[in-house]
């Protein structure tokens, strides 16, 4: 689709050949004379890259900039200049941040140079707003889902301390997803662009754990039998997020501060310090208090990391987050195992809003991959859920139990049609008149339902006959 520009000029003539220019560069055009008349097209459609003389009556270029900054509107704009105006230009450039200007009269080839860079600006201005509604109401690059106000308000956390080189606590029970809440800081941290590495603290041995943070030389230990660097050095210019940080050994703590502290670390084996520079995120699931007082966690190293918290509220205090997180996870799933689910049913999502979660997020995406294998393709429903959140049928009286049909709720109705019949006939003795008055049906519907089901029955035999 072409890109809008807006070409404001009060010279009718200049106006109409630098349109009738833009126009013939493949861009679509709207014009104005002055400053206010953009500002009232601007409101009616958005543009791409502004083209404004700077003298103009009503309203000037520089009063045009002003209130569009005044509005919060980035659209980059080029300031056009003649003689005796450029000096003011360029100001206007450095004072109200144009994005350039440009010398009367006018060359096509600069021109399309000019709004090419312009519009390129504009599509990044426009990506960076975008993250930044995904990361408001969706989560970190579409990872972390939640509209509940616990979700919002850690989406806002995750925006204010990214930019930052604070080290972070990410505190919740497991399976909430604090992993995707440091990869989340480093995307929209200046760090980016280099390695994010995740280290469980609670998953290695207690004789490996400085090996894999510090790395080790050749010979260091028995089975060491190459230099092999740590995650210190393997995040170097990146992100470090030690997982289950409450579960690493004390003498090990003592050690980690130390090289956070100095930013500097030394390989098992080796004499030398190594420069590092690399932000250290934390997470854990206990709760670092109790874990100080029983001597498990080190206080010098809680207040180390701790300089700014984050803390994942559990699933069972956030349902309303369900249905969205869902429709996320299906997406996912439904690429890694090539299936075709397109929603959660309505009875599926009522279940999931009485359970109580204990392995919050994770158990949730766990239950929704078996699902959707199940289901393959369509609505998910309870059937295909684990014994653990499907409902079980209720209990039925023993005084009634001759009379009375269980259903599991999402049995196809046909089923359960034939089954209630079928009952019927069974607790009149075959007497079909009383079964049909039961029912609420004529008879000669019901002669037609059981011929129908004994047809069936006659052929599937048949089938198994010839099959045998």
């Amino acid at each position: 689709m072409p890109t809008r520009v807006l070409v404001v000029d009060d010279d009718t003539s200049e106006r109409s050949d630098l349109a009738e220019m833009a126009s013939a560069l493949g861009f679509q055009v709207t014009t104005a004379g002055n400053g206010r008349e953009a500002l009232e097209k601007l409101t009616a459609m958005p543009v791409s890259v502004i083209l404004t003389d700077l003298v103009m009556p009503v309203m000037s270029g520089a009063e045009l900039l002003r209130e569009l900054a005044a509005r919060g509107d980035r659209t980059p704009t080029v300031m056009l200049t003649g003689f005796g105006t450029l000096d003011q230009a360029i100001s206007m450039v450095h004072n109200l941040k144009a994005f350039w200007y440009l010398e009367k009269p006018v060359q096509p080839g600069v021109l399309r140079t000019l709004l090419d860079r312009a519009i390129q600006q504009h599509d990044l201005v426009a990506e960076t707003e975008r993250l930044s509604r995904q990361l408001s109401y969706q989560g970190v690059l579409g990872e972390m889902v939640g509209d509940s106000p616990q979700m919002k308000e850690v989406f806002s956390l995750i925006r204010q301390v990214a930019p930052t080189t604070a080290s972070v606590l990410i505190t919740g029970e497991s399976g909430t997803g604090k992993e995707l809440v440091a990869r989340g800081i480093h995307q929209l941290s200046k760090r980016s662009a280099g390695p994010v590495i995740a280290v469980n603290c609670a998953a290695l041995p207690e004789s490996l754990i400085e090996s894999e943070l510090f790395g080790h030389e050749k010979g260091a230990f028995t089975g060491a039998v190459e230099r092999r660097a740590g995650c210190f050095e393997q995040a170097h210019h990146g992100t470090l997020l030690l997982d289950e940080i409450g579960d690493m050994p004390v003498g090990t703590q003592a050690k980690l501060l130390r090289v956070i502290e100095e930013s500097k670390v030394r390989r098992l084996g080796n004499a030398n310090d190594i420069p590092i520079d690399v932000r250290v995120l934390a997470a854990t699931n206990q709760r670092p208090e109790k874990a100080i007082q029983e001597k498990r966690f080190r206080e010098d190293l809680y207040y180390r990391l701790n300089v700014f918290q984050i803390h994942l509220p559990p699933l069972r205090d956030r349902k309303q987050d369900i249905p969205p997180i869902a429709a996320a996870l299906l997406c996912h799933l439904n690429r890694k195992h090539n299936c075709r689910v397109t929603h959660v049913g309505p009875g599926v999502l009522s279940r999931f809003d009485v359970y109580s979660w204990p392995g919050n997020v994770r158990q949730l995406r766990n239950v929704l991959e078996r699902a959707v294998i199940m289901a393959g393709e369509g609505e998910i429903q309870l059937r295909h859920l684990p014994d653990a959140l499907a409902p079980a049928p209720p209990p039925v009286p023993q005084d009634q139990s001759a009379d009375v049909l269980r259903v599991r709720v999402g049995t196809p109705m046909n089923e359960v049609e034939e089954a209630y019949i079928r009952l019927a006939l069974a607790y009149t003795k075959n007497n079909k008149h009383r079964a049909a008055e039961l029912l609420g049906i004529s008879l000669r519907n019901l002669h037609n339902k059981v011929r129908a089901w004994a047809n069936r029955d006659t052929k599937a035999a048949s089938a198994n006959s010839v099959d045998l």
